[in-house]
C-alpha cells in the first residue's frame, strides 16, 4: 500500500508487524516427491481439537413421527417432558400400539434432561399381564 500511496510529509510511517515466513510443506522421508503424507489418525472416540460439536435441539414433531416403532429411546429436555408423555399416551389411545414407558434422569446432568424409553407391549390374556411385543410377520411360523 505504501508503494501506491506514499506517506504524508511530517507523518511517521505506521509500524506493521512482520509477516511470518511461509513454511515449507513437510513430507515424510519415505514418501516420493510431490506426494503429501496423510494426516495422523486420532484415537477412536476422540474429537479433533478446533472442531465444535453441535447437538440438535429436541424436536417434538420428530419424536411424534417415531411413535409406531417397536422401541424408542430419546433424551428429552425437562421442559418438553410433559408434552412427550402426553403425545405418547394420546398415541396409545388408538389401541393399536401400547407402550411400556420408562423415564429416568439423563446421566451427568442436574435434572436438565430425561431419558424416555418406550417399549411396545401386547396384553397376554392367559397370563393377564403385558408382555414385550413380538413381531409376527410373514416369515414367522403360525401357532
Amino acid at each position: 500500500m505504501l508503494d501506491r500511496y506514499p506517506p504524508r510529509e511530517g507523518a511517521s510511517p505506521p509500524v506493521l508487524p512482520a509477516a511470518p515466513a511461509p513454511a515449507a510443506p513437510r513430507t515424510s522421508p519415505t514418501a516420493p516427491p510431490g506426494s503429501v503424507a496423510p494426516p495422523a489418525a486420532s484415537p477412536a472416540g476422540t474429537v479433533p481439537t478446533g472442531l465444535i460439536r453441535l447437538e440438535r435441539p429436541f424436536d417434538l414433531d420428530e419424536f411424534s413421527q417415531m411413535l409406531g416403532e417397536t422401541a424408542i429411546r430419546v433424551t428429552v429436555p425437562r421442559d418438553a417432558l410433559p408434552e412427550v408423555l402426553r403425545r405418547a399416551v394420546e398415541f396409545m389411545g388408538f389401541g393399536i400400539y401400547v407402550y411400556a414407558i420408562s423415564v429416568r434422569p439423563a446421566p451427568g446432568e442436574l435434572l436438565k434432561g430425561f431419558v424416555v424409553e418406550l417399549q411396545r407391549v401386547d396384553y397376554d390374556a392367559e397370563a393377564q399381564a403385558w408382555k414385550p411385543f413380538v413381531e409376527k410377520g410373514a416369515g414367522a411360523p403360525a401357532p
